[in-house]
């Protein structure tokens, strides 16, 4: 059905679509799990590591994450443990984890063995030498200090650091002085999912709710499924908003709601936020739509928390409305991020979204249904505007304030600053608290060029933000004010 990237995509799709299988079937039992390495895994010979045996224990693994289980530990749990408020969503494969053998300071053969030798001079630890006249650094007593690096005139010094560790937005990943296996402190971890997509080996993965979402569909339980404007692209070039949601129905769900038409109330009630709080004497707000970022916040910089939007995110809002519509239905929420998962359960947020669901997930669950969305009609979908669906790249949010403005004719200054990725995040909230910020508006996405670029993503950003751009074009283009289903949303509670 999809072409995957990598090995390592459709690795964790064949895994998925097995657990969802025996969920579909009612055959999820220890034994039946404990099946699918062999079957995914099959002969004697290993393709990627030391061993058929390591593959297989890795794909277990991966097998229990994917039914719901904690990674860690020899057996799989019995009972189906759910996600609980401020559970660790992305964890470890401590098998698959390659430990990298990588020193981060290295001296290439770029050195000249210069006679300032100001590497030599400048080491706190004494830890670079001559050895035959070029400069020599010991391992054992380097400090990572970096000033080595910083003062060779010829830029003779590489710096190489673990790609998880350096695409973790907070630090949160570190890495055992034993073995050198990499760590998740769950006390910093925003559960973005940013390590999880840089690690080459697929050592890092999220905890899955599609044994929950397989048993209601076949359990003919009322399931709406909200889906993430960044769906555009993922299930292929060609398909489109309208085969996405016939898909949708063919696997059972009740119906498919875009998030975009939340979006468009957000915006509505985050920029009469921002209205009052300029009028007020802010000197700036921030988004709220990405947990990521929000998280990131709490966590580093808490001083300004009072300074994010007091808005749910669309996923919120289209839950709330969703359940305000029909008490009896279950909100599955699909999108590009790991992060969602904790933000359904937050304690002032629980009642809108029951499940969340990664589009690597839902592909998977689609194949154990046998659905193909390329090969579904071309049916009628919801009128999300254009600004409601720009939501899933950096800037749709700014562009949809920007829009409210204008239209509402408020003689208001919107300065906004538009930044996505760990680095510009950190860089935009330290100028911002120290009061140096040049803006009054920060729109901050996790994720670099937003959540079409999200960790759990079939079709990475370059393929997909052609088709992105290509079907959100063809949403309605009137104002969000002028948009009629923001008024079936005034009526719903929209603050966090």
């Amino acid at each position: 059905m999809i072409q995957f990237e990598t090995q390592l995509k459709k690795l964790k799709h064949e895994v998925l679509k097995h657990v969802a299988v025996l969920a579909k079937e009612d055959r999820l039992t220890k034994e039946e799990l404990e099946k699918i390495p062999y079957d995914i895994i099959q002969g004697d010979k290993a393709q990627y590591r030391c061993c058929v045996y390591k593959e297989r224990a890795i794909v277990q693994e991966r097998v229990k994450l994917a039914a719901g289980y904690f990674p860690d530990g020899d057996k799989i749990n019995e009972e189906f443990i759910d996600i609980r408020p401020d559970e660790q969503i992305v964890y470890v494969i401590e098998a698959a984890c390659d430990r990298c053998p990588i020193n981060k300071y290295t001296v290439t053969e770029a050195c000249r063995g210069c006679l300032a030798h100001k590497c030599m001079e400048v080491c706190p630890a004494k830890a670079v030498t001559r050895i035959n006249g070029r400069a020599y650094i010991n391992q054992e007593i380097c400090k990572e200090c970096g000033m080595c690096k910083k003062v060779c005139p010829y830029n003779a010094i590489s710096e190489v650091i673990r790609p998880c560790k350096v695409s973790c937005p907070t630090g949160a990943l570190t890495v055992n002085a034993e073995d050198r296996r990499a760590l998740i402190n769950e006390e910093d971890c925003v559960n973005c999912g940013a390590c999880m997509a840089a690690c080459p080996f697929g050592a890092i993965s999220d905890k899955s709710l599609i044994v929950p979402v397989a048993k209601g569909l076949v359990r003919y339980r009322k399931m709406y499924a909200v889906v993430a404007p960044a769906i555009a692209g993922q299930f292929g070039m060609k398909v489109t908003y309208g085969q996405i949601k016939d898909a949708f129905l063919k696997v059972g769900f009740e119906d498919m709601i875009e998030a975009a038409c939340g979006a468009d109330a957000v915006t509505e009630h985050e920029s009469q936020e921002f209205v009052e709080r300029m009028e007020n004497g802010d000197k700036y707000m921030t988004n709220s739509c990405c947990p990521g970022f929000l998280s990131y916040i709490e966590k580093k910089f808490p001083d300004q928390v009072e300074r994010i939007s007091g808005a749910v995110s669309p996923m919120i809002a289209t839950g709330r409305y969703i359940k305000a519509m029909d008490p009896d239905a279950k909100v599955v929420f699909v999108g590009p991020c790991t992060a969602k998962k904790n933000e359904a359960v937050k304690e002032n947020l629980k009642d809108a979204v029951d499940y969340v669901l990664t589009f690597e997930e839902i592909i998977a669950l689609m194949d154990a249904f046998d659905v193909n969305p390329a090969n579904c009609e071309d049916i009628e979908v919801d009128d999300a505007s254009i600004y409601g669906r720009g939501f899933g790249a950096g800037g749709g949010l700014t562009a949809a304030i920007q829009d409210y403005v204008k239209g509402k004719g408020l003689d208001l200054e919107f300065k906004p600053v538009r930044v996505s990725g760990s680095a510009e995040i950190k860089k935009t909230m330290t100028m911002a608290k120290v009061g140096r910020l040049d803006g009054n508006f920060i729109e901050g996405m996790m994720c670099e060029g937003g959540c079409i670029n999200g960790a759990a993503v079939i079709a990475p950003a370059y393929k997909s933000k052609a088709v992105f751009a290509k079907y959100n074009a063809q949403a309605s283009r009137k104002s969000v004010l002028d948009n009629e289903k923001i008024e079936k949303f005034h009526n719903i509670n929209l603050n966090r």
